[in-house]
Order: structure tokens, then sequence, then C-alpha cells
């Protein structure tokens, strides 16, 4: 494979030759001729880098009753439930038993995107939101008195978009999604009647595919596809919970920053081009978040929190295709992110309970900078849950929490192709239902 200007300014040629064995003494050669700007497009910039989180921010419904149930504001005070393990593991040193709990979540998204400016033409995609099954399981076990040993697998981030071959924005992004897991040990200490910590660390694992077409000057589109691109990282937790009085309790967790690395294979279709190792880089943000609970009466608890993560950490991306010999870095011009929450918790009876929730997170990026591989704005969350007891130690919980991602406007040119437009009334709908069993 060989590159060369050609007479023309701005155009460059692309060679590739075959060899044949020397008694056939022939070499087949192919040549086109591309613009500079196709030339590195074709050669890694085919992205900008814009593979990665596909709606991939972090997750705060993991499967469990106060995360569901509360739209996340509960996780950091929660001492009652074995979801403590991953929501802040010094809260598992309020459970006095033994405990597992399962969960599954079911994701329903309405991704829609309206355009008003097209360039090459296309569809609009229709609803690009992948339905996604999320598991989780949590076990706290007793060590001592003050000492509680925990282990959870929980999906922390992740999502889909499948816009189709045709999309407007199909130089930007066809498909894309991405998967991960966190497996965590963790421990929780209780020092003092009021105080006690926690600990842990999550083993991550990620993997992504995509599809990006690839803007050529003849006839047809090529394709770029991205395959098995995986990566395991980590993560640190540290966390503590305070009795500030009998019925007030501060919860406090602390998610440490997390390089992603994603190795796998890029292969372009319809251009010859050669198959290639590829390199995908970026920082999972750190994160803090404080929670309040406080017990109104026996019955009625009220929660609150606040957070904030380091999203303007993952701005910066760099691929790095090994059969171009070259990285680039793209910054997507992130900002940090905050939110707020607030949560009612009301025990019907001894055996059973409902929560509701609402919270709010900020947007990372301004309109200007959208792009179609992220197009949410800012997310109003929703949610409700039902618990009860059943029979032979076993406990049950259904919830869902509805995002209302509004409606966020984008204008975005990949490859010298311009779409531009709004999405209508995005959503999210997470439905979750969890087992618990207690342990003697």
């Amino acid at each position: 494979i060989g590159f060369w200007p050609s007479p023309d300014p701005g155009l460059v040629y692309l060679s590739v030759g075959i060899r044949t064995p020397p008694r056939v003494r022939r070499t087949l050669v192919y040549t086109q001729c591309y613009r500079f700007d196709q030339f590195w497009i074709l050669a890694f910039a085919l992205l900008w880098a814009e593979s990665s989180l596909a709606a991939g921010f972090y997750l705060s419904e993991v499967g469990t009753p106060a995360s569901v149930g509360t739209a996340g504001v509960a996780n950091p005070t929660n001492n009652q439930g074995a979801g403590a393990a991953w929501t802040n593991p010094a809260g598992m040193t309020g459970l006095e038993q033994e405990a597992s709990m399962s969960g599954a979540m079911l994701l329903v998204p309405k991704i829609e995107f309206d355009s008003s400016v097209a360039t090459a033409g296309g569809s609009d995609g229709g609803n690009a939101g992948d339905v996604s099954a999320i598991p989780s399981y949590f076990h706290v076990k007793i060590l001592s008195d003050d000492t509680r040993l925990g282990f959870s697998v929980v999906a922390p981030f992740g999502g889909g978009l499948d816009y189709g071959d045709n999309f407007v924005g199909r130089y930007a992004i066809q498909n894309v999604v991405l998967g991960g897991l966190a497996f965590t040990p963790s421990l929780g200490y209780k020092v003092n009647d009021r105080l006690s910590l926690g600990f842990g660390i999550s083993i991550l694992y990620s993997t992504m595919e995509q599809e990006i077409a690839i803007n050529t000057p003849g006839p047809g589109d090529g394709q770029a596809k991205f395959r098995d691109l995986e990566d395991w990282g980590y993560q640190g937790i540290l966390s503590l919970t305070y009795q500030l009085t009998a019925d007030t309790m501060l919860g406090v967790v602390y998610r440490s920053e997390a390089d992603m690395d994603l190795e796998g294979d890029l292969k372009i279709e319809g251009l010859p081009i050669p198959d290639s190792d590829v390199e995908l880089s970026w920082d999972n943000p750190q994160w803090l978040e404080l929670g309040l609970s406080h017990a109104l009466t026996d019955q009625r608890t009220l929660a609150f929190n606040l957070g904030w993560q380091e999203w303007s950490a993952f701005s910066e991306n760099v691929l790095t295709i090994d059969s171009a010999g070259a990285s680039q870095v793209v910054d997507r011009k992130w900002d940090d992110t905050w939110h707020a929450g607030v949560a009612y918790r009301q025990k019907l009876s001894p055996e059973s309970f409902y929560s509701l929730g609402i919270s709010y997170e900020s947007s990372p990026i301004e309109d200007k900078y959208r792009t179609f591989d992220f197009p949410l704005d800012e997310i109003w969350k929703l949610s409700g849950a039902y618990a009860w007891e059943g029979i032979n130690k076993f406990d049950y919980s259904v919830g869902a929490t509805l995002y209302l991602t509004g409606d966020a406007s984008i204008d975005q040119t990949s490859q010298g192709v311009r779409a531009a437009g709004d999405y209508d009334n995005n959503m999210m709908l997470f439905l979750g239902g969890t087992l618990r069993y207690v342990i003697d």
C-alpha cells in the first residue's frame, strides 16, 4: 500500500499492489485518487473519535429498590439492603443478617431525531434507542459485629444507538453499542455507633462495537466497522455513613477515575484498505456523592442527595489505528456535571413499603458541541417502587424510573457532510425487579 501526491494540489493517490510469486512475474495494482482531506478520513479520522459512550453516562439505577424507586437518591444512605455492597459499602454495617439479592432491569429508550438540514440526504433513523437487559447481583456476609464483606455485579454504564445505514448523520455514526460490567468486592467497618467506613474496588469490563459510513468520491458509501473492542480496568471506592442524630444519617461515596483503553479490530468495507488493530481510550470520570436521610416518623423517611461527576476528564478521546501508524486526540469539550434529588419512603405495613423519587442531572455539553453518539441534554428522573416481604425469607420488589432527556438540538459536520436538527422529547424507561433472600 502506498500514498503519494498527485500533480493536482489537494489530491493524493492511494495504490494497493499485490505482488505475486517471481515465476508469475505479474503485479496487480489498484490506484484511486482521493482529496487530501479524504485521505486522512480513511487513515484514522473517520470517526473523529466519536465512538464513545453512546448514552454511557453513569447509571444510578442498578436494580435495587433504593436505586430504581428513588431515582438513585437513596443510594448513598442505603444501610438496609444488600445493594449497599455497591451503592455505599459503609452502609453494609446496618445489616444484621447475611443477605443476597438479585435484580434485573429492562431499559426501553425513545431516541428520535428530526432533521432540518441533511446535505447528503437520508432518513431520520426512527427510534434509535436499543432495548437492553441489565442484570445485577449483591451479597453481604457478616464477618463480625463490626465488619461486613460484600460483593456485587452491576452494569454501571452502557447503552446503544442504531440509526440505520441510511441515517442523515451516517458519516458520524450508524450504530454503536457499549456494554460495561463492574465486579466489586467491598468491605464495611463500623468504627463506633455513629461512624462506619467502606472500601471497595470495582473491576470493570467494557466492550464496544460501532459502524460508520465512509464518504467516498465514487458511487455508494464505504463502511468502517469497529469490532470486539474490549478492556479491563478498575475503579476505587471510599465511603462512609455518619449518624448525625437518632433520626438523621449522612452518607458519602467517592469513586475514582478509571482509565479505559479498548482494543479491537477495524474493518473497512467498500475500499481496498486492509483490516487493522485499533485502540480507543478515554477516562471514566471520578464521582463524589453526598446523601442525607431523615426519619420523619417510624413509617416515613425523606432522603436527599447531591453529586458531582468530572466529565471534563472524559472529554479527550484518543483513537489509534495501527496500520496508519498514528493517533488522534479529539476534545469533545465536555464539562463536569452535577446532580441533586429528593425521595420519599412510606411503610404501608411491617412487611411492605413504597418509595418515590425525583432528581435532576445537568448536561455535560453545550448544544454547539453535541454529537450524534451522545444526543442527550439535561436529565430529569422520576421513579417509584413497591417492595414487600414474601414467605420463606424471600423479599420482592418492583420499580420503574423514567428519564426525561429533553429535545436536544444538534448541528454536526462529519466527512464534509452536514446534518442538523432536534431530538423530539427523548426519554428512557427503566423497569426493574429484585428478589432478596435473608440467610440466618
